[in-house]
């Protein structure tokens, strides 16, 4: 199918962008990679009126490391292939590079942003799970304003945020993890590139033999990404071991909200979510133990 017809529009400075979206509002669409946009309007599930393309604004392409705040900045036009590979992210936050390579395919990721993805906000999708995970925060700007949003109250429902029609989502942060800890994203597919059915991602620290931080996030549990607080309970303060990891991952599955569709039973997908956080745990733990003890308490 084609889209339905629509004004197209190139803004050449944010501020020209953000003129249009208040002046046309929920009737717009924003395009930066269109990976998702494109099909959605393929198939006719949006019809704006206008297209709003970012990509002549120049500035918008940031990734790089704020010192001050000790956050990754990926900006709105960053592609996701170049957050993948840039040398930033794999050094001071390894887990972002290593989700985004179950992002797609090749091809999606060289046009595909980590913005737009966030903005999408797809329940499966890998990016907004890691925000998720590590308690990240996106920038919203209109004519008149800009707020900072977390990941929790950022993500809605399914393919809702808290983006208002006259808001574009300047960038995103991503906390640098500290050193020494323990990360892993697991995830299960029918086929490589799709849609996962069902996704982990866990982050640790563990000090003096006991864990002292953790987050457990879990993706196809619900109309958003969770974090799975009960986990985490039974896991801080205690060893890191083969039953604690088996209990945790029991309580994360337990505390989601499985559907049944055509590709697998609500059970199922309970019993492939507490598998896939359990993996995630054992490579959380291996990984701490391979780069030595975090620094500090």
């Amino acid at each position: 199918m084609k889209p339905a017809r629509f004004e197209y529009a190139a803004p050449r400075t944010t501020q020209e962008a953000l003129a249009l979206l208040a002046r046309h509002g929920s009737g717009a669409k924003v395009l930066a990679g269109g990976q998702s946009l494109l099909p959605v309007l393929n198939f006719r599930l949006a019809r704006p009126s206008v297209l709003i393309d970012l990509n002549g604004i120049p500035g918008l392409d940031t990734i790089e490391e704020d010192p001050t705040t000790r956050e990754l900045v990926i900006g709105a036009l960053a592609r996701q292939s170049d957050v993948e590979r840039a040398p930033v992210v794999a050094r001071l936050n390894p887990l972002l590079a290593e989700a985004l390579r179950h992002v797609g395919h090749r091809t999606i990721r060289n046009r595909g942003t980590v913005v737009g993805s966030l903005a999408h906000a797809d329940p499966a999708a890998e990016l907004p799970l890691v925000l998720v995970t590590l308690e990240g925060r996106v920038k919203l700007a209109n004519g008149e304003r800009e707020r900072w949003v977390t990941a929790r109250e950022f993500f809605v429902s399914y393919l809702t945020t808290a983006l208002e029609p006259d808001e574009l989502l300047i960038e995103a942060r991503f906390p640098v993890l500290k050193e020494g800890s323990g990360w892993a994203i697991e995830e299960f597919s029918r086929r490589n590139g799709d849609f996962a059915l069902a996704a982990a991602c866990v982050t640790l620290e563990i000090v003096s033999g006991v864990v002292a931080r953790c987050a457990v996030a879990v993706a196809g549990g619900g109309p958003t990404p969770v974090r799975a607080p009960d986990a985490e309970r039974a896991l801080t303060g205690h060893e890191l071991s083969d039953a604690v990891i088996t209990e945790a991952a029991a309580l994360a599955a337990a505390g989601c909200e499985f559907d049944s569709d055509i590709h697998g039973s609500a059970e199922y997908r309970r019993h492939l979510t507490q598998t896939l956080v359990g993996r995630a745990l054992s490579a959380a733990r291996a990984r701490h133990s391979a780069a030595g003890p975090a620094a500090g308490g």
